[in-house]
This record gives structure tokens, sequence and C-alpha cells, in this order.
């Protein structure tokens, strides 16, 4: 009996010792954990190059893409985009009915105002009856458009109906360029392009704007904890001062970049640095002033310009070989609808002369407006390819805002403008050729075509895809023939990225640019 109780005894020894050395092992365990949850993270703070594009709310910020994508960082709409199309966001989901002539719109009922109040259907309402009388920077033609909107009324506390006077397959498209806006705060603003008190920016989305300076173009987002969707997976978004991208991309000015051919190198072997090739959905385009030049009322005289400038050649010198010719459809080659079968234009001297001689017109001396920096190069290469045959042009400079200004008012003969949006739904052809000219972008002076306009209305209505894209084929053909416009190039190329900093960046579908899509910040 003594024998085996010291045997037990032995074995309950090294029984307490192994469970000892356990829980130590577990308690060290814990206490690591506890102090690995603890340990505070360095916030993620991405830079990019700034430039001033207004006060971040809808109505003050300026029409072209890097002001109203930085407005989407702090205001939400119904619906958003990701890479394959069109998803939920403020509404969860959305229902057609009416054959097209009404949509339901079903409100996530977890959203909050940036001042803690809660989002329901009556600011949806409130947003668009506003916009109405005070029509938003950036807002479709199509919502703005008189008794298109029949009614937006609110059901429920999350539930809207949109009735419309006519179905249009271009509907959401239209629903995101709106951004909701707060009624407890908006309903007693009479100006809302003077809005810009600290409560012009409480809205629904992931960031706020904590500083902006209209003099050297920057702006501070940061991260809102109480996001209602996706968690921020940027905790500061910095926009500053850039004279030279790639330098400050290399310098660590910068995160991210669109880097020249010629500059690849520089990035290539270099572990931190991550490509992206860019969707080409970003165009150059030649527009004439059709309404006040009477040269230009000529086909033949405008089909002679497209037959003199060599387009693959500014792909060559001006996009270094980082882009594609535009098509003379105006749909570009990476559009969904693209019509690869219209004419090419391919640069034709003698075809040009003669064109010209059947046009009637003896060539003048014409203005050519361009914006700054690569725009100017491409005016003189412009200027010097038309030369060949007998076509004088004097290019003149100014910079962004102010030729932008000039083409809304009309106040140009031939200008050169760039700008993303190519890729969107192809019903932009409408608002192109046959719209008003009641903007920068929309809208070609003088340009007139009854079988244009006839087949453009017919898409603008049809809700059958396989039809609506037979029309926009022949759209294209129409467009190549009249040559209204000259699409020099898509711009293609590659985006570089410090994935040291941060790596999450993603498309839209129809955009080339990632930082203007608000998933990239998101997890």
């Amino acid at each position: 009996m003594k024998k085996y109780s010291k045997q037990i005894l032995c074995w309950m020894l090294i029984l307490i010792m192994a469970l000892t050395v356990a829980c130590s092992s577990n308690n060290n365990q814990g206490k690591a954990d506890a102090e690995k949850k603890t340990e505070k993270t360095e916030p993620v703070v991405v830079k990019l190059a700034g430039g001033d594009f207004g006060l971040s709310q809808p109505y003050t910020t300026y029409s072209r893409g890097p002001g109203t994508y930085k407005v989407k960082l702090v205001f939400d709409s119904l619906v958003a985009k990701d890479d394959k199309g069109y998803i939920p966001w403020l509404a969860e989901n959305w229902e057609l009915k009416e054959d097209g002539k009404q949509y339901v719109f079903t409100l996530r009922d977890d959203v909050k105002w940036a001042d803690g109040k809660p989002f329901t259907a009556e600011d949806v309402v409130f947003t668009f009856d506003y916009g109405q009388v005070h029509p938003p920077v950036g807002s479709s033609q199509l919502l703005m458009k008189e008794g298109f909107l029949k009614e937006v009324a609110k059901t429920s506390d999350h539930e809207v109906v949109f009735n419309l006077s006519e179905p249009n397959p271009n509907f959401l498209e239209a629903i995101i360029s709106v951004n909701i806006i707060p009624k407890h705060i908006w309903e007693g603003v009479e100006r809302p392009d003077e809005f810009t008190d600290e409560e012009a920016l409480i809205a629904t989305g992931p960031f706020k704007l904590v500083d902006y300076n209209k003099e050297h173009g920057t702006y501070r987002f940061e991260a809102r904890e109480d996001f209602w969707g996706p968690k921020p997976a940027v905790d500061v978004i910095e926009f500053v001062p850039v004279s030279d991208p790639v330098m400050a991309l290399e310098n660590g000015d910068i995160d991210l970049a669109s880097i020249p051919v010629d500059s690849l190198s520089r990035f290539e072997d270099k572990e931190e640095f991550t490509m992206m090739d860019n969707l080409g959905v970003y165009g150059t385009r030649l527009r004439f002033n059709i309404a006040n030049v009477d040269d230009f009322k000529s086909k033949e005289f405008r089909q002679a310009f497209a037959y003199a400038i060599d387009r693959q050649d500014i792909v060559d010198k001006i996009a270094r070989g980082a882009g594609v010719p535009g098509s003379m459809g105006i749909l570009p080659p990476a559009h969904i609808w693209y019509n690869d079968q219209v004419p090419k234009y391919d640069k034709n001297i003698e075809k040009a002369k003669e064109l010209i001689e059947k046009s009637g017109v003896t060539p003048g001396e014409y203005e050519l407006l361009v914006g700054e920096g690569q725009e100017v190069r491409l005016g003189e290469l412009i200027k010097e390819q038309l030369e060949a045959v007998g076509i004088q042009v004097n290019v003149v400079t100014a910079d962004l805002k102010s030729r932008d200004s000039r083409m809304a008012e009309g106040d140009y003969q031939l200008v050169v403008t760039g700008h993303g949006g190519w890729g969107r739904d192809a019903d932009y052809l409408r608002t192109r050729f046959a719209g008003k000219a009641d903007g920068w972008s929309s809208g070609t002076p003088g340009y007139e075509n009854e079988t244009f306009s006839k087949l453009a209305e017919e898409q603008r209505v049809e809700t059958d895809e396989a039809k609506r894209k037979k029309i926009i084929m022949e759209l294209q053909e129409v467009l190549a023939e009249d040559v209204p416009e000259i699409p020099l190039f898509m711009r293609t190329g590659k985006t570089v990225y410090r994935n040291t900093t941060y790596g999450g960046w993603k498309y839209e579908f129809d955009h080339h640019e990632s930082t203007h899509n608000k998933l990239s910040y998101l997890e």
C-alpha cells in the first residue's frame, strides 16, 4: 500500500506541475492577445494630388469629376456603382412597375445623418423636390427635364415611389447624380450655391470634410466611425498641391498617380509600387462651333478635318502610346456597345483636300481654344497637321475653368476638351448631339440631324435592351458620317500606387479613375 501511495503521490505532483505550466502559458498568451488588441495601429492616410474643385457639397462643387466625386465621399445617393454595374446604396433595393414608369425604392432603416438624426423617406422626397427648384451641380438633365418626374412620394418612412411621365432606361444612371441632403438642414436654405456653413456638410456618407483651402486646392477628409455601410478602410484622405505627379509619387508626397509611359521604368522594379491598367473611357475631343462658324456647317468640310488629323500620331506623341484613337461613332472601344464597323477616317491628305474642294469652303483662319499643359502641345500638333491641307488655326490657351466657361457660353470656334464619362450609358449621345447646349459638356452648338434626333428619342424610351442596342449602333453610324466633333484619343496607360500605404483601389465599371470610386476607400 505504501508503494502504491508513493506512486500516486508522484503522479499527482507531476499533474499539478503540468497544470501550473499550462495555466501560466495560457495566462501569458491571454496577456499577449490583450496587449495586441489594445495596441494602437497607425491610421491609414492616403495622399493624392490636389487642386481646387470647390467646397464638397452638391451646390458649391465644380462640375468636373474631381469635384463631383469628392462630394460623394461625404454625401450618398440612392444607388451606387461597382465594377460590374449598379448596386444598392441608401436604397437597399428597388422595383420597376407600371411598364417602366414607376420605381419603388426601399430605403435602409439603419442610416443616420452625421448630426445623429435618422435618415428617412422625407429626406429623399425633399431632395428631389428641392432639386427641381435648385438643380445641383452635375445633376442629370433627365431629372431636370420639365414634366419627367411627375411625382416623388413617400409611402412609408422607408419607401419612396418615383412616378415618371415615360419609361427611361437611363433612370438609374440619373438617380446616381443626385446626392441626398437632409431636409431638417436645407429646407430653409434659399441660396444653396452660397451655403458654406458647417451644416452644409452634414450628410450620410463615409467621410467628413474637416479642412478645405480654396487657395491651395487642399482637402482633408476623415472617416466617420458611425458610417452605416462598409467600414472605411482609409482613415484620412488628403489632397495636396503637386506640380510633378511622377516626382511626387517617387518622393512619397502622394500615394497614387497616373504615370506616363516613358516614366514607368522608374517604378517597375520597386516592390512598394503596384501598377494598374486604366480603363479607356477618358477621352479628348475636338469640337466644332457649327452655330457660330458658317464654314463648319458643311459636313464635307468637317470630314476633311477628320482625314487631315492623324489620331494615331496624336496617341504616339501626346499620349506616349498610352491610348487608342477615338471612334468617329463617339462611343469608345472600351464601351459595351461600341460599334467597330463605323468608318475609321485614317489619315488621308488627298482625301481631305478633295472634301474641302467638294465642300465649296475656302478655308480661313480659325481660333483653336485649348487648356493648359499637355493640351497646348496637342493644339500645336493639330495646327501642324491641318496646315498640310491648307487649314490655318491659331492656338489660344486658357485655364481649365475659363476654357469650360467659354465652351458653356459658346464663345469659341474650335475647342479641345478632355474628360471622363465616355463609358457610361450611351444616352449621352443624345444629350451631347441632340440636347440643349447648357454646359461645357452637353449640346453641340448648331448641329442638327433629323435622323439622329429621331433615333435618339427612340432609344431614350426603349426598355428592350436588344432593340435599344441596335438603335445605339445606328446612332454611331450617323455620327461617324456627320462628324459633328472629332474624338481624338482615349487615354489608357497605367496608374501606379504605393502598396505600403494602401492597396484597395477599385474601378467603377464605366469610369477611368479609381480615386473617384467611393468603394476604393471602404472595406
